[in-house]
């Protein structure tokens, strides 16, 4: 076993030990419901999606009953996410094309998703993951960043970094691992300030490069902020 899989074998059993059955964070009851969540929560907290889909999806539970209303209509209902006008825009056409070519269903094929308005790499594999129980690995800023602090992956973007883990884990163990990471880099490795030498998995597995790199910035005075006469 080299030693890149070794690290990974043993992160994942810490994982199984602190979250061994990981919940979905965003609530959603079924596969459409979930895409509208995970869309709403492209830079936006899950905790501000779940305070307001409750009132959207009490109105507009389907893509045809999210069709029928306007974009002004759906904005009212979103407008404290991140990028609401947007958004508001992508979910009255991405709910249109649903109904005119898929049958008012969210299809089980990952090309047909990433073509909806509003839906990109990101949330297509959340929704292949969590409604239909494909094997994916969708990586989210929490991923991305422990990814690299554990050596497991150089890649800048989202999908060099999801190939990079899809090739060290078992494909089996995508989906868990996806949520489970995200648990742990919200409970043990915040972005900023990071105590690597007490985290249970940084302590370890950061590498020599990151941790000097973290350090370096963690030294670099803040700049003060200014008052304009």
């Amino acid at each position: 076993m080299s030693a890149l899989a070794d690290k990974a074998r043993r992160i994942e059993a810490i994982l199984d030990a602190l979250h061994p059955d990981p919940a979905v964070p965003l609530d959603h009851a079924d596969p459409y419901t979930l895409l509208v969540a995970v869309a709403l929560s492209a830079q936006t907290t899950d905790k501000k999606v779940n305070e307001v889909t409750p009132a959207l999806f009490a109105r507009a539970p389907t893509p045809a009953a999210m069709r029928a209303l306007s974009v002004e209509e759906i904005l009212g209902y979103i407008r404290q996410v991140n990028f609401s006008p947007a958004k508001a825009k992508a979910l009255k056409r991405a709910a249109e094309m649903l109904c005119e070519l898929h049958g008012g269903e969210v299809p089980r094929d990952f090309e047909a998703l990433v073509a909806l308005p509003g839906v990109g790499n990101k949330t297509a594999s959340v929704v292949m993951a969590q409604a239909f129980g494909e094997q994916t690995f969708p990586v989210d800023t929490h991923i991305l960043r422990l990814a690299h602090r554990w050596g497991l992956s150089k890649g800048r973007t989202p999908d060099e970094v999801s190939l990079d883990l899809r090739r060290v884990f078992a494909r089996a163990n995508w989906n868990k691992l996806h949520l489970q990471i995200i648990y742990f880099g919200r409970a043990h490795c915040p972005a900023l300030r990071h105590d690597l030498a007490a985290c249970p998995i940084c302590s370890w597995a950061a590498t020599k490069a990151r941790i000097a790199a973290e350090a370096r910035g963690a030294a670099k005075p803040r700049r003060r902020r200014t008052t304009p006469a």
